[in-house]
């Protein structure tokens, strides 16, 4: 998928159908002189609806089509005939999918199974027919209830990524070398920071055909929790990762310095983000020789107690066997 597919927030305008009218017909035949009234209720206005496909991983569909309106219940007719329901409007849309009122920024569901269904504008109740207000005292009521009006609203559609392992790391520290790597993605790479705009997604092989998902986000900086660089655009996908990757250059300056900010940055973000399995890939390992990667791993043994990491070179290969089996652990435990 080119990033410029991946579409993962959209505004949409929604209006759901309007109830259909009750009739007040009055029953008239030609040996029945006071038949009373027999008019039928009118239909339900068409809603429109969510529903979630585990076939689709953006919100594409949305990115030139973004005005929806359901169908109009009919109104009903003689011998207490309901007029028939409006044509409901069905919106596709991936695993992941959190929905919001557009003004209010209330969130109003989130689509993570796939067939799961959730009415975003309901449709309007169809009116009573002049049958149902017949009384002993009325028993020829010439009025009938209209339908009710349909819903008009904004939505916002957010995506949430849903994959097995989310990489995380500053720019520029090979999240996308080796998202490419492992999987048959092509993801943009470069040399400069924030190549990667929108998450990219990949297909890891494993033995015996086994598989599982990995996203390449957009890289944190310091201070994106506060919505520096791309701020809540990267973050709101890592919620919805299973494991989580931390990828940091062996070249970097100060490799536990590093961990610590994008540690810290997740946990202001939302704290339960640190509930989740994580290990930590020191990247571009092929630029060390077998004496300063023993020295730097019991440094960071010392600097960094308790967290699990190795190794990996995404351009020569070094660890990439091992870093499958460690994911693939991680993902089963």
């Amino acid at each position: 998928m080119t990033e410029g597919n991946f579409v993962d927030y959209v505004k949409i305008h929604l209006r759901s159908g309007n109830g259909g009218k009750g009739s007040a017909h009055l029953r008239r035949e030609k040996f029945v002189a006071k038949g009373g009234p027999d008019g039928g209720d009118g239909g339900r206005g068409g809603h429109v609806i969510a529903r979630g496909n585990k076939n689709l991983w953006t919100l594409l569909s949305f990115k030139f089509k973004r005005h929806f309106h359901a169908g109009h219940g009919e109104h009903g007719g003689k011998q207490r005939s309901t007029g028939a329901d409006g044509e409901d409007v069905i919106l596709e849309v991936p695993l992941g999918t959190v929905a919001r009122n557009t003004e209010t920024g209330e969130v109003l569901f989130e689509i993570t199974e796939d067939g799961q269904e959730e009415i975003l504008a309901r449709g309007g109740m169809g009116g009573r027919g002049n049958w149902h207000f017949k009384t002993a005292t009325n028993q020829t009521p010439r009025y009938a209830q209209p339908g009710t009006p349909g819903e008009e609203q904004d939505i916002t559609l957010e995506l949430k990524v849903l994959a097995d392992v989310g990489l995380v790391g500053f720019p520029n520290a090979g999240k996308s070398t080796l998202l490419a790597a492992l999987t048959s993605a092509k993801p943009k790479i470069a040399d400069y920071e924030f190549t990667t705009l929108k998450p990219n997604l990949g297909i890891v092989k494993y033995r015996d055909f086994r598989s599982f998902v990995m996203a390449d986000i957009p890289g944190i900086i310091e201070g994106a929790s506060e919505g520096k660089g791309l701020g809540h655009y990267f973050l709101r996908h890592i919620e919805r990762n299973a494991t989580l990757l931390f990828l940091i250059p062996a070249d970097s300056a100060d490799i536990p310095a590093q961990y610590d900010i994008l540690l810290n940055e997740l946990r202001k973000y939302n704290p339960e983000l640190l509930d989740k399995r994580r290990l930590l890939a020191i990247s571009k390992a092929d630029m060390l020789d077998a004496e300063l990667m023993e020295e730097m791993r019991e440094q960071l043994r010392g600097d960094l107690p308790g967290v699990d990491f190795l190794f990996i070179s995404s351009v020569s290969g070094q660890g990439i066997p091992g870093l499958k089996d460690r994911l693939w652990r991680l993902l089963n435990e």
